[in-house]
């Protein structure tokens, strides 16, 4: 009888590294990789940085070639969405209407970027999610001198805002939060970052978007941008719009799977299981972090990886306690193990480059230390319930980010976190 072969749903970072690590713990059945885009698996942190600056062009992006994807012996489906998934079979439908059984699933479809209403048809609106967006924007951004309101000021809103400036635009920032990223990075951080961003030109605006204007004439199937008009009846000129709003994890296609829960992503436990056989990774996968004790969900490129490889582990390991008689060939004997990294994100902004370890996002308590402002050198240190759970590092020396990362491995009091940030930091 033919094995049935393991799917990963998802060509991105962490749908490769799923099925790159689970050739290599040890499967030697059918494995299908399958992804909505017509792209091979790239990396998108470059999108709103080096590809739209131009330094970079998209063939860098490329994780895998096909001459490197070929040793896997994958049945790549590519330009191919999933549609629906019957857990307890653990069989997907796919766009076309094929249905194909596994004998395991991961999950790793990512997020789509958020829009507003009446954006769809307006030509200069954009979004930047994808290869395809970054090369939209990229194109309409070819030459100085264009009016570019970016509305949303949170980690690529800022990115973006920053590459635009540097190509010679005239760029508005537009958000509902007081500074830029402070959910992110809180308001000492996200102030300093509001100071830089102003001193190379950027016009930053609280509030929030109302509508667009479009030109006289225009239809509502291609009606061209003139403006965007805010909640207090200011309106903004503009040539070109990103929407960097957020995004929503790519789920709906699960919602009819009563054994699922899709609210903020897959539901998993700690070993990124989301049923028996049905795995997830990467953004879309809200799991129970062992160390921080309560589900969490991370939209950041290494811990797409990290847990592409963590879910591919479980799995196999699963499979093996499944029927060890038939499994035995494919999988090394191995234990599921939780899944309990330190969260790392980073951002880069006019050769700034901000590194975060640990849980930033939804502290009560926040202490930011600018150690030197010319040379952008600032830690912060990030807390909750008296315990602290994140800090970032800016012009930091790498020694000094290593000790900062280990503070936060494992949460410490906040009194004793301060006390070692200081220490940490105490020289150069």
């Amino acid at each position: 009888m033919t094995a049935l072969p393991l799917a990963v749903v998802g060509a991105s970072a962490a749908g490769l590294a799923a099925a790159e690590a689970l050739r290599r713990f040890g499967w030697t059945g059918p494995l299908t990789l399958i992804g909505d885009e017509t792209h091979l698996p790239y990396d998108r942190p470059p999108l709103s940085k080096q590809l739209l600056h131009g330094t970079w062009e998209a063939e860098r992006l490329l994780l895998r070639s096909t001459e490197q994807l070929d040793p896997l012996g994958l049945d790549l489906r590519l330009g191919t969405r999933a549609t629906g998934l019957d857990a307890a079979t653990r069989t997907l439908t796919l766009d076309g209407g094929e249905q194909l059984q596994c004998a395991g699933v991961i999950i790793a479809t990512g997020v789509a970027a958020r829009t507003l209403p009446g954006a769809a048809h307006i030509d200069g609106v954009l979004t930047l999610r994808t290869l395809d967006d970054a090369l939209a924007l990229r194109a309409r951004m070819t030459g100085g001198g264009r009016r570019l309101v970016v509305v949303g000021n949170g980690v690529l809103g800022c990115e973006a805002a920053a590459v635009a400036r540097e190509l010679g635009h005239e760029v508005t920032l537009v958000g509902r939060d007081p500074v830029p990223m402070s959910r992110a990075v809180g308001p000492g951080v996200g102030a300093l970052l509001a100071d830089e961003h102003r001193a190379r030109g950027v016009r930053l605006l609280t509030g929030a978007v109302d509508g667009f204007e479009t030109a006289p004439g225009s239809t509502d199937e291609g009606a061209r941008l003139t403006g965007v008009r805010l909640a207090d009846g200011s309106l903004l000129p503009a040539d070109t719009v990103l929407l960097a709003i957020g995004s929503e994890p790519a789920v709906g296609w699960l919602r009819d799977e009563p054994a699922l829960d899709t609210s903020d992503g897959l539901r998993c436990d700690a070993y990124c299981a989301a049923a028996p056989g049905i795995y997830a990774a990467g953004d879309v996968a809200r799991w129970d972090h062992p160390v921080h004790g309560a589900p969490l969900r991370f939209e950041h490129r290494m811990n797409a990886t990290e847990q592409g490889m963590a879910a591919a582990r479980n799995l196999l390991a699963e499979l093996a306690a499944e029927a060890p008689e038939s499994a035995a060939d494919d999988t090394p004997a191995q234990e599921r193990r939780p899944f309990a990294p330190v969260p790392y994100f980073w951002s880069d902004q006019y050769g700034i480059k901000l590194q975060a370890y640990g849980l930033t996002a939804g502290a009560d308590q926040v202490e930011t230390t600018v150690i030197d402002r010319a040379a952008h050198r600032t830690v912060a240190l990030y807390g909750r319930d008296g315990t602290a759970t994140g800090v970032l590092a800016a012009g930091l020396p790498p020694r000094q980010v290593r000790a900062l990362r280990a503070l936060v491995a494992t949460p410490l009091p906040w009194e004793e976190a301060r006390e070692r940030v200081k220490a940490a930091t105490a020289t150069g």
